[in-house]
Order: structure tokens, then C-alpha cells, then sequence
């Protein structure tokens, strides 16, 4: 039976997915660092599609065929080709953006998502462990918000833990595997993005 507190689980699972997060992330750092808000839309759009839009959509139509069991792939057998798909498509747009002469603080962000997929994906197709996407996204957010944008969005850090209590509470991930995700999203993006800023 479906008690309220798995009902709220799965909302926060849902409404914070990694490609909610991470477009938003991009986008508000694009905002952010533009000049204009016409050129925030543009590069922030840009980078959302290369790292959100594109894999989600990829994710969904693989979910439709029948190829994976959900939106989340929580198989991780069938992690293999999502994750190649979202390494690739957030590494291209990283290069896309740096060809176009984005604004640097959105390059920097979007290269540390590519490097946090380079350290997460051999982790789960390698070592056969299922380290939290989630976990990782969530955390990477919150440092990103942190640190761009103030400590007065210190409370996104309240938002990551929630998402990593949900995926422990729904039994898509262990403790261990949601912290995992955590620690190198958390890295990627508060000790490489000030460095690539």
C-alpha cells in the first residue's frame, strides 16, 4: 500500500529529476552571466538542450520502445547507453558553447557536469555499482547556486538532501549510493567550477 510519505518521494523525485535540475541550473547561470536577457535565453537554451533536453528525450522515446522500464532507467543494466548519450550530448555542448563564445561561467558549469558523467559512468557500467544520478545532480545544483548565485540560496541544500532521501525511501538507490552521487557532484562543481571560472 502507497502511504503519503512514498507519495511524497515520488513527487520530489519527479519535480527534482536530474534534467529538471539541470536545466535550470543552466539556465539561471545563464541568466546570470549574460549580457542581455535575449543572450541568457539563447545560450541558456543551448546548454539545456545539449544537457537536459537532448537525453531526457532520448531516455523517453527508449522507455516507449521498450528498451528501458522508466524514465529514471533504474535498471542499471540498462544505464549503459543513457549515460554514453548524456556524457556525449553535454560534452558536445560544452564544445558547442565554447565555439560560440559563451559566457564563461556557463562554460565552466556545463564542462563539470561532463566531468562528473566522465567519474559516475564508469563507476556504474565499470564497476557495476549504481551511484545516484539524482544524488549527484541535486548536490552539483546546490554548490552551483551556492557559489553563483549566494549563500542566501544556501537552502537548495535542504532540496538536495530531500531528493536523496527520496530515491533511499522509494529503493531506487542505497544510502551509500545516493551519498556517492553527492560527493562527486558536489565536487564537480565546487572545487572544478571555480577553478574552469
Amino acid at each position: 500500500m502507497t502511504t503519503l510519505t512514498d507519495r511524497l518521494a515520488r513527487l520530489l523525485t519527479e519535480v527534482l529529476s536530474p534534467a529538471v535540475l539541470v536545466a535550470t541550473v543552466l539556465i539561471s547561470v545563464a541568466w546570470h552571466a549574460a549580457d542581455s536577457p535575449l543572450t541568457a535565453l539563447v545560450w541558456g537554451v543551448i546548454a539545456a538542450a545539449a544537457a537536459s533536453f537532448l537525453p531526457i528525450a532520448y531516455i523517453l522515446h527508449g522507455v516507449r520502445r521498450g528498451a528501458w522500464t522508466d524514465r529514471h532507467v533504474g535498471v542499471r543494466s540498462q544505464r549503459t547507453l543513457p549515460l554514453l548519450v548524456c556524457l556525449g550530448s553535454t560534452a558536445s555542448g560544452t564544445l558547442a558553447l565554447y565555439a560560440a563564445g559563451a559566457p564563461r561561467d556557463l562554460l565552466a558549469l556545463i564542462a563539470c557536469m561532463a566531468a562528473a558523467l566522465v567519474v559516475a559512468t564508469p563507476i556504474t557500467l565499470l564497476l557495476r555499482w549504481k551511484i545516484s544520478i539524482h544524488g549527484l545532480v541535486a548536490a552539483g545544483t546546490a554548490v552551483t547556486f551556492t557559489v553563483v548565485l549566494g549563500w542566501w540560496l544556501v537552502f537548495t541544500w535542504a532540496l538536495a538532501a530531500a531528493v536523496g532521501w527520496s530515491r533511499v525511501r522509494l529503493g531506487d538507490h542505497t544510502a551509500a549510493q545516493v551519498l556517492a552521487g553527492a560527493v562527486v557532484g558536489a565536487c564537480a562543481t565546487g572545487l572544478l567550477f571555480p577553478a574552469l571560472r
